[in-house]
């Protein structure tokens, strides 16, 4: 048998041979079709990231350099002498245990009374359809159009008429109602069908029965993610502290960085390890719980 002979291919290799190439051309088209598609946004997400990230990643370096290496020219985005020497001042400096353990004190049952607070509000608006419903959740929608200095002063006069000046109940009291967490309580409850509720009278659960044992449960995800949130709102207050507080005993951390500060020097080999020590509980939060705040489960609060 000849060479030419044996290369001839039979018709149905022929077909699939054609048919590797028409899907070889398909492919080849639809990575270039994907790619012109995407890479524009791609190339936006990724730049908004590094827009973020940069400042983040300046300040971690910089705590890791030296006093004489901060500001010197020409200036240099990686430490030449990694240090911990502010780390160390920092921690001697800086009353941590005491500071993190008012500052947890604040965050965490300001954020368990905005749980239960919002939950409710937002069942009663969603759930109850009445004018004066209606009209109250207009009422917290506006509260969301003012600025928080706007209403800072007479909060002020308020907590200090009550007698919670200079203590943490005076920064725990105005936090508890917030017009956001209300808002996603809302929206998350009118997705739930009245049928649930009807069917929950039917078989003899009360009001309250049916708020705690039907309602309430299924709506985990939003308590997540408003507890993720109201707790990093009340862990990075500075303002409304700084106001409120006036025994350094009592501060919180956010206002206890704030002694780094001089009045003709501030000292930034210390205040930068400070500062980094301060957000590691909310790094370490979002670590465990970043599924409920980028995850399908958060759009759960926002659909209606």
């Amino acid at each position: 048998m000849s060479q030419a002979s044996i290369s001839v291919q039979t018709p149905n290799q022929q077909a699939n041979s054609a048919s590797r190439k028409v899907s070889s051309k398909q492919t080849s088209g639809s990575f270039w079709s994907k790619f012109r598609d995407k890479a524009p946004s791609t190339i936006m997400l990724w730049f908004l990231v590094i827009c973020f990230a940069f400042p983040v990643f300046w300040l971690i370096l910089s705590s890791f350099k030296g006093a004489d290496e901060l500001f010197a020219v020409p200036f240099s985005f990686f430490p030449k002498r990694w240090t911990t020497s502010g780390y160390a001042q920092a921690w001697s400096q800086i009353d941590f245990a005491r500071y993190f353990g008012n500052t947890a004190v604040v965050a965490i049952i300001t954020t368990i009374l905005t749980l239960i607070v919002s939950s409710m509000t937002g069942y009663a608006l969603a759930k109850y359809d009445y004018w004066w419903t209606r009209l109250f959740f207009l009422g917290i929608l506006l509260t969301t159009m003012l600025p928080t200095e706007v209403i800072m002063s007479p909060s002020f006069l308020v907590v200090r008429d009550l007698g919670l000046y200079n203590t943490l109940a005076g920064i725990i009291v105005p936090s508890i109602i917030t017009a956001t967490g209300i808002f996603m309580f809302r929206q998350f409850f009118i997705t739930v069908p009245d049928e649930m509720m009807q069917a929950a009278r039917v078989d003899g659960c009360s009001e309250l029965q049916i708020f705690l044992r039907v309602m309430l449960p299924i709506s985990k995800p939003c308590m997540v993610t408003l507890a993720i949130f109201s707790f990093q709102w009340r862990w990075n207050d500075y303002i409304w502290p700084l106001l409120i507080l006036n025994d350094s005993k009592r501060f919180t951390l956010q206002v206890a960085l704030r002694t780094l500060v001089g009045a003709e020097k501030i000292n930034w080999a210390v205040l930068l390890p400070a500062s980094v020590i301060s957000m590691i509980p909310l790094v370490v939060i979002f670590m465990f719980c970043q599924k409920y705040i980028v995850g399908s489960d958060v759009d759960a609060g926002f659909k209606g």
